[in-house]
């Protein structure tokens, strides 16, 4: 039986909810034994393949110490979401390396506008 393929929403808001994880040094195991729930289920989140629930969302924003509304933005494709995330990005670093980093945002934008 072929395997259903998942959900780009599915998949994106796994990456969040990986990064989120990642950033809160935790395991998946730490956060299956955290919500009660099998290292599994939450290995199957992560690769997109179950869409957590809006529960899950909070709980799973209440363990990474960030808003869940955070966990649906960093998977967002809409471009004032994607700027609502790079300002998040942006905030965790120091004036010296925004700069570096608007810098680049911008001779990328600048290259990558030129091709189309």
């Amino acid at each position: 039986m072929a395997e259903k393929k998942p959900d780009p929403l599915a998949v994106s808001v796994g990456k969040a909810i990986a990064a989120r994880r990642q950033e809160a040094g935790l395991t998946q195991d730490q956060v299956a034994g955290k919500l009660d729930i099998g290292n599994e289920a939450v290995s199957r989140m992560e690769r997109g393949l179950v869409m957590p629930t809006v529960a899950r969302l909070l709980e799973l924003a209440s363990l990474f110490h960030c808003d869940a509304s955070a966990l649906l933005v960093e998977s967002s494709n809409r471009p004032a979401e994607q700027a609502q995330h790079l300002a998040q990005m942006l905030a965790r670093l120091d004036s010296a390396d925004r700069e570096m980093v608007l810098a680049m945002v911008e001779q990328l934008t600048s290259r990558l506008a030129k091709r189309t």
